[in-house]
């Protein structure tokens, strides 16, 4: 019988060992287990539960071992972890069954000296519940470091930005749960009529408040197996992600490059908003753009191609040929993080390499822009020193671009022509939108 819990038990110990979080692996994982759809559920919550929570649920398993955790198997560690997710978060399930079901698994996996010790760890994790869930710490700063699983380093730089309160409403939205959003194709059909196919399935779906096309939705399953998925009539896309692209202002015959392409969705949202124009998508890993052009023949994108290029290295031909030029960087992920929980692990120190890139395909970027033209950088980070300092640096060293202000649903206008977003003040990813008209 498939076993939602040996699977995510698998699926921690590939994370583990590769340093990486993956959704690929997360699929590929339930699909070799042969889970069915309840499975499959129970899998998927575990596994983003603990990456979501292991700093405090470490430091719930140290409390009470006699062990400590550098020392213990790091099966076992990841039984416990997954243990102590299903005691402290999972309601629904009975202490018994996690306890017995952990206990069992630790004995499968051959570790059956340990099942006593895992048994006893679990037990008294449950009967101190509710302290685990409100740890206190020696300052502020550990407190919800600890609390919303988050490095103190990474902490102790959201709190310089926006300080201590703001900080923990930003560590709720990154454990809270995210709706996806649906992005409807109007190339092919219309919000409405996507919006009705999903609820007749018995979808629970909703029309967002404010962005036309957009509709957000919980508990899909398998995004391609939806109504309409087929046929091209949606994309899943953030609504910051698309907007991004609507203060850039596409139009029906224009051309447009987008140097950073992948996975895509940002030449997708320019082909939708503009309704016709010239795309070019472009990236430096060849089997993105086959991805790209599946996705791009899926949705009935018309006058679109790819081309593989480094997004730093110049390409004579684009020179000065662009309407739009997209530049939506690679950058350390700061504003997704409630979507891709590990990249709150991340070492910080390896972030100190990104500005230069940045600045360096923002430079690149801006010798394919026609006169008259404008050029989108964006990113979905949150940090200054790859947002508006890469732009400001940029702009000291091209005279012949200015920022342009734009107006967004729901977001009002922008300041000097750019625009922070932050998932706990806009619902949205952590998102940079910086436009700049060649003059």
């Amino acid at each position: 019988m498939p076993d939602a819990r040996l699977a995510a038990l698998t699926f921690l110990e590939k994370c583990r060992r590769a340093e990486a979080w993956s959704d690929a692996v997360l699929g590929s994982v339930m699909d070799a287990s042969k889970l069915d759809g309840r499975d499959r559920g129970l899998c998927t919550a575990i596994c983003y539960g603990v990456m979501q929570n292991r700093i405090l649920l470490d430091h719930s398993v140290a409390a009470y071992s006699s062990v400590k955790l550098n020392k213990l198997e790091p099966k076992v560690l990841d039984i416990l972890r997954m243990s102590a997710y299903q005691l402290l978060f999972m309601d629904r399930i009975p202490v018994s069954a996690a306890v017995n079901e952990a206990v069992k698994l630790t004995k499968k996996l051959g570790y059956t000296r340990a099942s006593g010790f895992v048994n006893a760890v679990l037990r008294k994790i449950s009967a101190n519940k509710a302290e685990l869930l409100e740890p206190s710490g020696k300052s502020e700063i550990e407190r919800i470091s600890i609390k919303y699983s988050h490095p103190e380093t990474l902490t102790e730089y959201f709190v310089s930005l926006i300080g201590i309160e703001e900080t923990e409403a930003l560590y709720k939205c990154h454990n809270g749960n995210v709706p996806v959003s649906i992005m409807t194709n109007t190339l092919k059909t219309d919000r409405d009529s996507l919006y009705a196919a999903f609820i007749e399935k018995g979808f629970e779906a909703e029309k967002h408040p404010y962005l036309d096309g957009c509709i957000l939705m919980n508990d899909t399953g398998a995004v391609s197996a939806l109504p309409g998925f087929k046929e091209g009539h949606f994309y899943v896309q953030d609504e910051a992600a698309f907007m991004s692209v609507l203060a850039a202002q596409p139009k029906k015959g224009e051309k447009i490059l987008d140097v950073c392409s992948a996975p895509g969705g940002k030449s997708f949202a320019a082909a939708v908003i503009s309704g016709g124009a010239d795309i070019t998508s472009c990236d430096i890993h060849e089997n993105k753009l086959k991805r790209i052009k599946e996705s791009a023949e899926r949705l009935g994108i018309e006058n679109h191609s790819t081309r593989a290029a480094d997004g730093r290295v110049f390409i004579p031909e684009f020179e000065g040929k662009f309407d739009l030029v997209i530049a939506d960087v690679p950058c350390s992920g700061l504003g997704v993080i409630r979507k891709k929980p590990d990249i709150r692990y991340k070492d910080m120190a390896s972030f100190d390499g990104l500005c230069p890139i940045q600045l360096d395909i923002l430079k690149n970027a801006s010798r394919y822009v026609a006169p008259g033209g404008r050029i989108l950088y964006s990113t979905c980070t949150v940090r200054p020193e790859e947002n508006g300092n890469v732009v400001e640096k940029f702009l000291e060293e091209n005279k012949e671009f200015a920022l342009e202000e734009f107006t967004l649903p729901g977001l009002g206008e922008s300041k000097n022509g750019m625009m922070q977003l932050w998932p706990h003040r806009h619902g949205t990813d952590g998102f940079f939108i910086a436009k700049l008209r060649r003059i």
